[in-house]
């Protein structure tokens, strides 16, 4: 705003300036000219004025109120020829025309204030007094033909300490207009401020207040998944309990009983007796099997202090032992960090069940198990060559049974994602994919 101050000012102040030097200009240019016109009709046709019109000049500008006022005059003809002056010394030399005495030959009247430029303005009565230089044309009074410049210098001090009190009150009149405009954009951008500032404290606040939310959540979301996987990880260990009761109880009594009917066999006679005890031998030894099988499936092998990858080649030579298929496994075990007990069990039982269902829906056809970590994420992959999903990318509930619900519930407790999809790689078949966030718990 200061720089436009400047520029403002000073423009303004200029063309007041100029329009003030104009207007005085102009007066006393009609003015001298009813004076100066009448005694120079005769330039047109000679280069020197008649002794009568010098004589009438001289006194004209000697002891009279327009001597007081004019300091010297000039009157030209084209080409800078100098035909009077009140400095005899020049008359009849000729001068380079200026800009201004080119502007008078064209019709205009022209004026400069206290800037004397040429060398014939060197006029000892003008040092150390303000000037206005003022180039008149001198017109033939029937044909209004330019025949001549009166040029002469009129004392100006009034005109001075007029144009300084103009240039005062023009750069007032600007520096209260700039400082209105500055204080209204200091009073509007110190409102916006303000109310920045309001907006700031009220938004740290709520930010604040959010943060305070978010940390609650978080910390609460940890609970939540760590008693999810402790619970977890109970019940797993429950059904290692059950597996165990089952395989130590129920099933060598069974065991005791089978043995107890090849004992009493020899001592039953008839057929229909001996028919009745085939029955009840089959019947225990089938109650026997299921009684191992169903232990089997609850117990766990030690997976605590085994590795990830120790853990998923435990199931999948279990799998490949049961089932006569073969799995291809994919685990770089350096890149994974330290595993709780509860992602293992988790890692264990995905396996297990997708293995489980590859062998089910796709005949084992093109097995694999992928394990990879990356930037906090732990992602897990069963992957069969079978049909795949017709329709949906995931079976319906009668179709997925109970284990995937279970499966799915134990994932979701860890913070993790399940997904059942048809593979991208071409080819064909099924996936399930787990992905826990262990940068997060």
């Amino acid at each position: 705003m200061l720089v436009a101050m400047v520029i403002v000012g000073s423009w303004v102040s200029g063309r007041i300036e100029e329009s003030v030097v104009h207007n005085s200009a102009n007066a006393t240019a009609q003015y001298m000219e009813s004076f100066i016109s009448p005694l120079s009709q005769d330039l047109e046709r000679s280069d020197t004025l008649p002794p009568g019109a010098l004589r009438a000049l001289d006194e004209i500008f000697t002891n009279t109120t327009l001597a007081e006022r004019v300091m010297a005059f000039k009157i030209w003809k084209p080409g800078g020829l100098v035909v009077e002056s009140s400095d005899k010394s020049i008359v009849g030399q000729r001068f380079p025309e200026s800009d201004q005495l080119k502007a008078a030959f064209a019709g205009e009247v022209s004026a400069t204030f206290d800037k004397l430029s040429t060398i014939e303005d060197a006029n000892p009565g003008s040092l150390g007094m303000p000037m206005l230089e003022v180039y008149s044309p001198i017109r033939e009074v029937w044909s209004g033909k330019i025949i001549g410049v009166a040029e002469f210098y009129e004392t100006a001090a009034e005109l001075k300490t007029e144009l300084a009190d103009v240039r005062r009150r023009s750069w007032l009149t600007v520096a209260l207009v700039m400082l209105t405009i500055g204080a209204l954009l200091y009073g509007i951008v110190l409102n916006g401020s303000r109310t920045i500032e309001r907006q700031s404290s009220a938004l740290g606040d709520q930010l604040t207040a959010l943060a305070e939310l978010s940390e609650r959540n978080t910390a609460l979301r940890l609970r939540i998944q760590g008693a999810a996987a402790r619970a977890s990880a109970m019940n797993d260990t429950s059904l290692r309990q059950i597996g165990a009761d089952l395989h130590d109880g129920p099933a060598q009594l069974l065991g005791f009983a089978a043995l107890r009917l090849d004992d009493i066999r020899p001592s039953v006679a008839g057929d229909a007796a001996q028919a009745d005890l085939d029955q009840i031998d089959r019947a225990v030894k089938d109650a026997i099997r299921e009684i191992r099988s169903i232990s089997r499936g609850l117990s766990l092998p030690d997976i605590e202090t085994r590795s990830p990858g120790e853990v998923l080649r435990g199931v999948i030579d279990a799998h490949k032992a049961r089932t006569g298929t073969e799995v291809l496994l994919d685990c770089d075990e350096d890149s994974l960090p330290l595993l709780s007990p509860a992602v293992k069990i988790c890692l264990y039982r995905f396996v297990q069940e997708g293995l489980n269902n590859a062998w089910r829906y796709a005949d084992g056809q093109g097995q694999e198990v992928r394990l990879s970590f990356a930037r906090g994420r732990l992602k897990l992959v069963v992957a069969d060559r079978g049909p795949g999903f017709s329709d949906t990318p995931e079976p319906s509930e009668d179709d997925r049974g109970l284990g995937l619900v279970g499966l799915r519930d134990r994932v979701e407790s860890l913070g993790g994602t399940l997904e059942l999809r048809n593979r991208s790689d071409g080819g064909g078949g099924a996936e399930m994919v787990m992905i826990l966030e262990l940068g997060r718990t």
